[in-house]
């Protein structure tokens, strides 16, 4: 096929899939309905059991971070990513076949049994994106976009999916090359591991009292991470703190986890937010004008 019939089909059959994902609300691999249904159930556990009291029910930013949720989700994916990460896939496999390396799997794990791959995807998986995490903080340029997550100065639940979408770039050619190309992992199955981690991520941010006991040295859970989101860092570590994404088991390896005291009532952000855009056109630029 020619480069634009290549387009064309990539967007038809993502377009289809949306659609479908859509008009049937049942399916079991439906995530427009396990966003919807997993973000309901956190806002209710927000409205039933606040830890901030005085916070509104609509928070400053609410509205804005609910688009957020679908824009990263699906529109994006539809206007730009799944053809942007479709064609590279094809393109770097034909560039790894030129120079003699195979296209997909130089470790072929995909044959060990569901039992065994699921537990290694989901910690290899989460080790991944703690790791590009822990770059977006020290990495200048990266920064400028990982900022807009932190832009957030009142934490709920649907500030999980505030993010630019360059992150969605960096965090995904990450977890390609180890995880598909690298190691040639093939779950199409794993929609319980991804509900999880959507809900664990929804949880992080939620307005909600929640450290899960002696299972906080595990699981991320929100008084951990309200501290990733504190305006002021501690001294000794100015480029952030508790980087964990659904496990806090790499924070507590690692030395990078912070819990002073209970958190609940920091203040959030970072130095200079006063004068940051507080609108999603002006939250998708702010990076590129930022020197």
């Amino acid at each position: 096929m020619t480069f634009l019939e290549q387009v064309l089909q990539i967007y038809s059959n993502y377009a289809s899939y949306v659609w479908g994902s859509i008009s049937h609300p049942f399916r079991s691999d439906n995530y427009f309905y396990l966003l919807i249904y997993v973000s309901v159930a956190v806002w209710i556990l927000e409205l039933l059991a606040p830890w901030r009291k005085e916070q509104r029910i609509f928070r400053k930013g609410f509205w804005m971070d609910a688009f957020y949720m679908f824009f990263n989700f699906f529109i994006f994916n539809l206007i730009v990513f799944i053809v942007l990460s479709s064609l590279s896939e094809r393109y770097f496999a034909y560039f790894m076949h030129t120079i003699g390396l195979p296209q997909k799997g130089i470790f072929n794990l995909a044959g060990l049994s569901l039992w065994l791959q699921f537990p290694i995807f989901f910690f290899l998986a989460d080790f991944i994106q703690w790791c590009i995490h822990v770059v977006l903080h020290r990495n200048k340029w990266l920064w400028k976009f990982h900022k807009v997550h932190h832009s957030v100065t009142e934490m709920g639940f649907a500030a999980h999916l505030r993010y630019h979408w360059m992150e969605t770039l960096v965090y995904k050619t990450g977890l390609y090359i180890v995880l598909s190309w690298l190691l040639n992992f093939k779950l199409e199955d794993a929609f319980v591991l991804h509900a999880f981690t959507i809900l664990i991520g929804h949880l992080n941010h939620a307005n909600i009292a929640l450290d899960y006991g002696p299972l906080k040295y595990i699981l991320n859970n929100p008084k951990m991470h309200i501290w990733h989101h504190a305006k002021h860092m501690p001294s000794s570590r100015p480029n952030g703190i508790n980087f964990g994404i659904t496990l806090s088991i790499w924070d507590y390896l690692f030395g990078t986890n912070h819990i002073p005291s209970d958190g609940r009532d920091i203040d959030l952000g970072f130095d200079g937010i006063e004068k940051y855009p507080d609108d999603f056109l002006g939250l998708q630029m702010q990076p590129f004008k930022e020197k």
